[in-house]
């Protein structure tokens, strides 16, 4: 018997989060910088998914497959889901946002690199 579904699910998220993050330290080009912020989210998104996962459980629906005792032992939780639904949405729209913010200095700028904003006065 291996690992349960679910913890294998945090160690991947986990992993994403961090090559993320790394990918947002260690960069310096503004593309590779919203990759790094891509990844963090997708990897909250399924450590998020995880912490709602039951290995062998159900859909909360009450019916003959689910009696109302084993409900709460036995049922999946729908919630993390549901956000991360939203979530996802909202990932996208951010991520949207910095693509066109991205485009905008590039067109300002003629080049990616963060190092090139320092001179920058805001």
């Amino acid at each position: 018997m291996g690992l349960p579904i679910s913890q294998i699910l945090l160690a991947t998220g986990f992993a994403l989060v961090l090559i993320g993050f790394w990918g947002i330290l260690k960069h310096r080009n503004i593309l590779r910088i919203i990759i790094g912020f891509s990844l963090v989210d997708t990897g909250l998104h399924i450590v998020m998914v995880a912490t709602g996962y039951i290995t062998g459980g159900t859909a909360p629906i009450v019916d003959e497959a689910l009696l109302i005792a084993d409900a709460a032992t036995r049922s999946v939780d729908p919630i993390p889901s549901a956000l991360v639904v939203t979530a996802i949405v909202i990932g996208f729209s951010v991520t949207a946002v910095m693509l066109s913010f991205a485009i905008v200095l590039y067109q300002a700028t003629k080049t990616l690199s963060i190092d090139a904003l320092t001179e920058q006065k805001w």
